[in-house]
């Protein structure tokens, strides 16, 4: 049983990114009613019954007053069922009734789901950029890493950050984990990117004549101005600081991005076509005066304003944001925390860079406070355990209450201990123990709890805000303001930059359409013949990093590449399913935007 229960975990985890949840609903109380003990009547009888409801609706014999049964079933289930088999079984049934229950009406009415399932392989449905990831990782076991680079580049102009900084979502449903682990799909990203054969420029189309002012050089800027470059546009970038790179160079500490790698990628982007003014501010009236001088106009002026604690002392000396201290590392002006005792606030990959960074600055002590647990946290594991390695102290189910001072200095961090709780908005939620509030000492806080967006110039000019995001049309197109697009953080709030990547290709495309054309980028890459191999199970090769003790010492990168022989034998694990099964089905692969 535990190794059918593995498999079926597996099975879920690569699961299709949009599975029917009438289907998905039916199976699991199915699977339910086969543990059912017999003793209470709502679990013994009831989940028979509701599974026999949905079956009539899959099968096409549900009507109206079905739905109406299957939720007052459901209900009376959860309500009534002795033990949670049954009123957890109860309350999934009541959760699609209510949450989807479009496409149960679907069903009734036409015997199909009510939306149209991703034509794409998982792990391109799983990627915000929709990168062709078979179709590279097919090149880079053939030994072709420019054409690979290449492919990427299609989608993603940036696979050299991504290469080294990406939270890889689209191995989260690579269907190679069926088998045994997902696919390594960063470190085969990263291991062509520094092993391209020859540097190549790509192709432009005819020039168009038409200029475009983008504002922000972060990754959803840079973005938009390749693409549009590719189409034969003009495209100028207004950076408002002294480098290019956003988040990518005042958010990333250079341990897990080098400063040099990111020059080198946004040099490249520059040499297809991008003119740049930087230290450039864009107020109301900047922004009314490039709508008369250019064309279009692009917002992507990322999410860089700190956000405050809102803690009694918040205003001492020696309180710093995290923003505020990765911008100063970011332009090579690395403060220097020497002796001190540091207190980061917060649990997100912010946190844990601050915190890594500080360790860097030669702190004497770095304690991350987290009024939740550290399984809570939101930063990733492997952010989470490096910091830890590197002597980060981690306070869970500690709150902070107030920053303690001394003649306008910081001294210390107030905290009141926290009992974890019932679950809200799908996590558990901590709440005040009966314990006494007690006070760190600190000779500085770092506040990591997040980024928000600096909107307030361009309002003048007719840019509205909703809670702090920019409002847009569906097509980005800014209201009111004709030729003006927006997109990336400032649109969605603080994200990936895989999605501020894919938010400024999009962009490109809009604009393009804006201006009356309909430029292609396509795919321009012969790839591999593909042969069918024996898939027997194989382990997945990790990427390996610098000893703690040595990498805290350094920005210098800490994370080591795969070598050509675990690169080689982690691409031929690809179960090329843009090929074989649903791939061979639908096409696999999208060769042109």
């Amino acid at each position: 049983m535990d190794g059918l229960h593995e498999a079926l975990e597996k099975r879920l985890s690569v699961s299709s990114l949009a599975p029917c949840p009438v289907e998905f609903t039916a199976a699991f109380v199915g699977m339910c009613a086969t543990q059912s003990c017999g003793k209470c009547t709502p679990c013994r009888v009831g989940l028979g019954v509701l599974q026999g409801l949905m079956t009539d609706v899959l099968e096409g014999r549900g009507t109206e007053d079905t739905l109406e049964l299957i939720e007052r079933t459901a209900r009376t289930i959860y309500l009534s069922a002795d033990c949670a088999i049954g009123y957890e079984a109860g309350q999934m049934a009541l959760t699609a009734i209510q949450g989807f229950r479009d496409d149960f009406e679907n069903h009734i009415a036409k015997g199909t789901c009510g939306f149209t399932q991703s034509q794409l392989v998982p792990c391109v449905s799983g990627c915000p950029a929709a990168v062709d990831i078979p179709g590279y990782i097919a090149l880079v076991e053939a030994g072709r890493y420019t054409d690979a680079v290449k492919i990427i580049r299609k989608d993603n102009p940036l696979p050299i950050v991504c290469g080294l900084i990406c939270e890889h979502p689209c191995e989260m449903n690579c269907r190679r984990g069926m088998v045994d682990d997902p696919m390594n799909i960063r470190g085969l990203k990263r291991y062509a990117t520094e092993h391209m054969e020859n540097d190549y420029q790509p192709r432009r189309a005819r020039l168009t004549g038409r200029n475009i002012a983008i504002i922000g050089g972060g990754p959803a800027g840079l973005s938009a101005a390749y693409y549009l470059a590719l189409m034969g546009h003009n495209p100028t970038i207004f950076e408002a600081r002294k480098h290019l790179g956003g988040m990518l160079r005042y958010g990333i500490p250079s341990y897990r991005l080098p400063r040099e790698r990111l020059d080198e990628e946004i040099q490249w982007l520059l040499d297809c076509g991008i003119k740049v003014e930087m230290e450039t501010s864009i107020d109301a009236a900047g922004l009314e005066k490039l709508r008369k001088e250019f064309d279009a106009v692009y917002i992507a002026i990322g999410a860089h304003s700190d956000r405050k604690v809102g803690l009694p002392g918040e205003d001492a000396e020696g309180v710093m944001s995290a923003v505020e201290m990765l911008r100063a590392i970011g332009d090579d002006e690395k403060p220097d925390f020497s002796g001190e005792n540091i207190i980061v606030i917060g649990g997100g990959n912010v946190a844990m860079d601050v915190a890594r960074s500080a360790i860097r600055l030669n702190a004497k002590k770095v304690t991350i406070a987290y009024r939740r647990r550290i399984a809570d946290m939101t930063a990733q594991d492997e952010e989470i355990a490096g910091a830890m390695a590197e002597g980060c102290e981690v306070l869970e189910l500690h709150a902070p209450t107030r920053i303690v001072t001394e003649n306008g200095k910081v001294t210390g961090l107030a905290v009141e201990p926290q009992i974890i709780g019932e679950f809200v908005k799908g996590r558990p939620a901590p709440h005040k123990a009966d314990a006494e509030e007690q006070i760190i000492p600190c000779d500085r806080v770092l506040v990591a709890i997040g980024q928000a967006i600096d909107s307030a110039p361009l309002e003048a000019a007719g840019v509205k805000n909703n809670r702090g995001k920019i409002v847009t049309d569906t097509d980005g197109a800014v209201p009111g303001l004709d030729g003006v697009f927006c997109g990336g953080d400032c649109q969605t709030g603080p994200a990936t930059v895989i999605r501020a990547i894919n938010a400024g290709k999009v962009a490109a495309g809009n604009i393009d359409n804006f201006l009356g054309y309909n430029h292609e980028i396509a795919l321009d890459v012969e790839l591999p013949a593909v042969q069918f191999k024996g898939k027997i199970s194989c382990a997945r090769c990790e990427m390996t990093e610098r000893e703690a003790a040595e990498r805290k010492n350094d920005f210098d990168l800490m994370e080591r590449g795969l070598t050509e022989e675990e690169a080689h034998q982690e691409a031929s694990r690809c179960l090329r399913c843009d090929h074989f099964g649903f791939g061979a089905f639908r096409g696999g692969r999208v060769e042109q935007w």
